[in-house]
Formats: C-alpha cells, structure tokens, sequence
C-alpha cells in the first residue's frame, strides 16, 4: 500500500497536465479562430466614371469679307443736276458706285471739274485744280450741298437727272486749237456749258441732247455723258 501511493500522485499528475495542455490548444484555437478568422470588409469599388459633359458648340466665325453688322447696299448709279441757290451757276455730277464726277460751271467764264468718292451714308467730297471742292449728302432723290470755286462758297440743290438731262463733255483738236466743252443738260431741258478754245473759256454753243451733237467752228462734234 505504501508503493501505490506515489504511482496514484505520479498518475494524478500526468492527469491533470494532459488536461492543461488540452484545454491550452482548445482556447488557443479558439482565440485562432476569433482573430485571424474574421473577414476584412470588401476594398470600396471604384467609382465609375463620370458621364462626359456635353459639348459646347464653338463659336461660329464670318464668313471671309463678310461682318457681324449688315453690309451697307450698293449706291445705284445715277447723274444728279441742279442750279445754284443764287441761280448764278448750274451743279451736276454723276455717282458711279463709290465713285464721283461733278461739274460746276457758269455759263460765261467760271467752270471747275471735280472727283472724288461717294461714303455708305451718301456723303461726298469732290475736289479740283485750284482749290475747289464740292460737299454734299445724297438723299431722297437729290443732291445737296455746297461747292467752293475761287474763295467763294455757294449752296446748290440737284435732283436726280433722267437722261437726256445730265452731264457731257467734248474734247477735240479743230484747225490746230484744242477744244475741251463742257454741258449740263438740267431736267427742265435749259443747257449751262462752257467751251475752251486752247484754254480760254467762252459759253459754249448747245448740244442736241438726243445724240450729243455739236457744231463748232464748222465742225460738228459728239459731246459724251460723263461717268467717273
């Protein structure tokens, strides 16, 4: 009896450590799975992209030569004629486009040719030898202004001309002279020219509106409407 007692102590023992190291690997699975089993949450999906923004329509450009503001209309071509307001001297000139002619003339000594360009408001400034200028405004069918000739200024009036009603001239070389005539044929049919003869002026003999004929020095001549 006295040896069983330390095999039962001996026995007991191994006993009681079997169960420690049991329950160790239980509790160390356990702790096993509660730690390292646990399930990382799912990586956030990426965002999908953005629809794309509409497009914004580029701004159109002009077509070349044209503007943003409306172009100006063509000025018609037309030959204007009138008299002076101190009805001493008689004003014609002819448009063509942009371009300008005007006549000015007395009828006895005092003549000026002028030229210059016509603006998209109707506005005109002609200019000739010595000086001389014509201002004016086209508008509503006629002509108004103020012509310079030798330091002196006169406002004149002249309506649109229908032909024969206008301007003409006649140059020509007739027995070793040269001739260089100028009319303005007025609407009511008067007739206001001046003829040179090697440059000395002189009123000038009349024309026949229809043809522009003309009979100098026994010489018959066409005088020709005037166009810039």
């Amino acid at each position: 009896m006295k040896r069983s007692g330390p095999l039962l102590t001996l026995l007991a023992g191994l006993l009681l450590g079997l169960f420690m190291l049991s329950l160790n690997a239980t509790t160390g699975t356990r702790a096993t799975a509660s730690s390292g089993g646990t399930i990382a949450p799912p990586s956030p999906t990426a965002p999908s992209p953005s629809a794309p923004a509409p497009s914004t329509p580029a701004p159109s450009t002009p077509a070349p030569g044209t503007s943003a503001s409306a172009t100006a209309a063509p000025r018609p071509d037309a030959e204007y004629a009138g008299r002076t307001a101190d009805d001493t001297a008689a004003v014609s000139v002819s448009v063509r486009g942009s371009k300008a002619i005007g006549y000015f003339c007395d009828g006895r000594d005092q003549e000026s040719w002028l030229r210059g360009e016509v603006g998209d408001d109707g506005s005109m400034r002609l200019t000739g030898d010595d000086g001389a200028r014509l201002e004016g405004v086209l508008r509503a069918g006629k002509l108004d202004g103020t012509v310079e000739i030798q330091d002196r200024t006169r406002q004149f009036t002249a309506a649109k001309a229908v032909r024969p009603s206008g301007l003409y001239r006649a140059t020509a070389e007739v027995r070793g002279a040269k001739l260089d005539g100028g009319w303005i044929v007025l609407p009511d049919g008067r007739q206001v020219g001046i003829l040179k003869r090697d440059g000395e002026p002189a009123a000038a003999p009349r024309i026949d509106p229809a043809s522009g004929a003309v009979t100098v020095d026994g010489t018959r001549l066409t005088a020709r409407p005037v166009v810039p």
